[in-house]
């Protein structure tokens, strides 16, 4: 018996000193030599309680699509932000009733709630409770989730560390947030930014997570609960431990009862209390939580490569994981769901999803002369992390792949020999059946370049472009200059492809120290394979390509987003690369219309064309690589451009066959072409788009380049 209370003495005296140094810390911050270290703590108290007041809490950041609809969520901490009137009474009667129930009488700190609790100690060596505010655990909380976001459990650790030093902070900021900010606001703060568990944060969430419901409907049980396990979530959560959580529930109803919660009339209070208690949890069967991020995307498997470039297009933008993770923002994309839904079809359409080391990939961009907007982007695989169901987590679609697009680097051969005026699209070339070039020597020895069909010895560049010999290519690009042609891809839209990754679609490094670029490499070893595409190349760079043909030779970079706004409605600027003219429009024009002839009779994309019913002028070239291990069509009108691909993407990469269906076949030399794949997966998109558009002609050719 002594010894107990010679224990609670010793937690009196303590309770009392702590009191002490907390009320001198407040009235006297500049006492003796400790003066500038209490004037810099007061910086820091006053920087706390100023941001506290703001209530600028993590908040869940949307991803819509180009009308609006959520597609996807980011956040660290899934919080519902609400004002005080859209929480109910009885949720705000249960926290007082458990957590502070002097709040609307106290200025912040219990000086009443210290003495008693010491006095308590002193008389039976009792635990020491009621001491901590619902102020303080405001601004206990605001410190571990909010300026500690970033190591919550560390954060946590450090804001209920049990020193002087951490109290005192505590209570000097309580004491001055209740002097900017009203009792209501604070409750209201404090019901927005308390952990409840399973991943949710304030009341707002958890009523939705746990209830399907909104925080001003919250039952008496329903609010007790989340009452219950304010602060400790993880030792009673309703769905792991749910004795523990009822138990605890019914101490919070018990307590409301206690503090007039349930009317004056004590048997009538009792009996609502019984009955509300001997109600289950009522929690749903499955959580209702936010999905999270390009994996829990609205339609993960099919949006998340979209997602997952817009995230990275983002960050170049200049927008912080933070403030994605973190800042409530609404970024609204140009993703248009038709589009997507279409191209994952017809590209699933020609490659199963699961089908074993062979994939296919299409990028959608609408043309324009102010933004070439990403309507799409999409691969016959599922986006996510189940390797097993042949899932993938990278965007495909848009990221350089280590496979190159073959016949449709003839568009850039083609471009720089109409800007040097070295041939026009109605002038014709020489087309032999075997090429010796001795302009790229094969070792010490000439190229030999051969056709993989027999033409005529002539033909226009029109023909060339739809029908796709080799040597005729080849000649075209000894005249044009190799150089000349790699600049001309650069420009009209080939330019990470070129610049930014290395020959085998790595992304160059700082120091470059994996380079050179692809590009450069070219030029240096004068590789003039580069005309028949064995390079490695990104599927929506070659659908920008195409935009910029068809948009009078105006380059924008390929855009996912429409705006970014703050959680305050504000845009925020993005660092976007302006728009340029890569070529003039006479030539995009004229280059149009030298395109224009590969999906009609005659043309390697005809026979895809034909079977989708396409009529549509367009403009358009396939492409298959030497060794049939990928193919590739790029294609577009004016009113929308895109690309496709079907590559080997398994870890050895075989031939790739397109009889009976898409497949690997090592050995076979009865490879897969562009018009198989590829192009079908271009034309049946597009048919969808197109659905109710005008036919729009593509513009005339200028003199100069016939």
């Amino acid at each position: 018996m002594f010894a107990a209370r010679a224990s609670g003495l010793v937690k009196l005296l303590g309770l009392c000193l702590t009191a002490g140094v907390l009320l001198a810390a407040m009235v006297f911050p500049f006492v003796g030599g400790l003066g500038l270290a209490s004037n810099r703590a007061a910086d820091t108290v006053d920087q706390t309680s100023g941001d506290l007041a703001k209530g600028e809490l993590p908040l869940v950041t949307t991803i819509q699509d180009k009308d609006g609809v959520p597609i996807a969520y980011l956040y660290d901490q899934y919080r519902i932000p609400l004002e005080s009137k859209d929480i109910s009474d009885t949720m705000k009667l249960a926290i007082l009733a458990i957590e502070d129930k002097r709040f609307y009488e106290h200025q912040g700190v219990d000086w009443q709630g210290i003495a008693r609790a010491a006095a308590k100690a002193g008389v039976d060596g009792g635990a020491t409770q009621g001491a901590s505010t619902l102020t303080q655990q405001y601004v206990k909380n605001y410190m571990a989730f909010v300026l500690g976001a970033d190591n919550e459990q560390e954060a946590w650790e450090k804001a209920t560390e049990a020193t002087i030093g951490r109290k005192m902070r505590e209570a000097r900021v309580a004491l001055q947030l209740e002097q900017q900010m009203s009792k209501d606001e604070i409750l209201t703060g404090y019901l927005n930014i308390v952990p409840l568990g399973n991943q949710t944060y304030g009341v707002g969430a958890a009523a939705k997570a746990y209830f399907g419901t909104t925080a001003d409907k919250l039952t008496v049980p329903q609010a007790a609960l989340l009452a219950a396990i304010a602060n400790r979530p993880s030792s009673l959560n309703p769905g792991a431990s749910p004795e523990k959580a009822l138990e605890r529930r019914n101490i919070v109803i018990d307590k409301m009862r206690e503090n007039g919660a349930f009317g004056a009339d004590e048997n009538e209070a009792k009996k609502k209390a019984d009955e509300y208690k001997a109600t289950g949890l009522e929690i749903v069967p499955d959580l209702q939580i936010l999905p999270k991020g390009c994996v829990g995307a609205g339609d993960g498997p099919i949006y998340g490569f979209f997602c997952s470039y817009l995230l990275d297009y983002l960050r170049e933008a200049g927008i912080t994981d933070k403030q994605l993770q973190r800042g409530g923002l609404t970024i609204k994309t140009t993703l248009d769901q038709k589009a997507t839904k279409a191209a994952k079809e017809a590209a699933e359409q020609q490659v199963p999803k699961t089908q074993p080391g062979v994939s296919n990939v299409m990028s959608v961009v609408q043309p324009g002369t102010d933004k070439h907007r990403v309507r799409a982007l999409v691969a016959s695989r599922d986006f996510g992390n189940n390797a097993e169901l042949g899932q993938v987590a990278r965007p495909v679609p848009a990221e350089v792949l280590p496979f190159g697009p073959g016949s449709v680097n003839k568009v850039f051969t083609a471009a720089a020999a109409l800007e040097r005026n070295v041939i026009g699209i109605d002038k014709p070339m020489d087309v032999p059946k075997v090429y010796y070039s001795r302009v790229y020597p094969n070792g010490g020895a000439p190229w030999k370049v051969e056709n993989a069909g027999n033409y005529g010895e002539k033909m226009t560049l029109t023909q060339a472009l739809a029908q796709s010999p080799n040597t005729g290519f080849v000649i075209l690009q000894e005249k044009a200059g190799l150089n000349n042609v790699v600049d001309m891809a650069y420009r009209l839209g080939m330019r990470e492809t070129l610049q930014g990754s290395n020959r085998s679609g790595e992304p160059l490094k700082s120091d470059k120290s994996n380079g050179p670029s692809q590009g450069d490499w070219t030029k240096q070893n004068n590789a003039g394979s580069y005309t028949l595409g064995p390079g490695a190349t990104s599927v929506l760079e070659l659908a920008n390509v195409a935009a910029t043909i068809v948009s009078k030779g105006t380059w924008c970079p390929p855009t996912p987003v429409e705006q970014v706004i703050d959680r305050y409605g504000k845009p925020i600027p993005l660092k976007e690369k302006p728009c340029e003219e890569a070529v003039n429009p006479d030539l995009a024009a004229s280059l149009a219309q030298g395109m224009s002839h590969d999906t009609i009779s005659g043309g390697t994309a005809a026979d895809a064309a034909r079977a989708a019913g396409w009529t549509r002028p367009t403009i358009g070239k396939t492409g298959t690589t030497e060794e049939h291990k990928s193919v590739a069509f790029l294609g577009a009108t004016p009113q929308y451009a895109g690309a496709a691909m079907t590559y080997a993407d398994g870890n050895n990469p075989q031939v790739i066959c397109a009889n009976p269906r898409i497949q690997l076949c090592p050995g076979s030399r009865n490879g897969v072409y562009g018009g198989q794949g590829a192009a079908p997966t271009w034309f049946n998109t597009m048919k969808v788009l197109h659905e109710g558009l005008d036919v729009a002609a593509l513009p005339p050719a200028a003199a100069r380049y016939k």
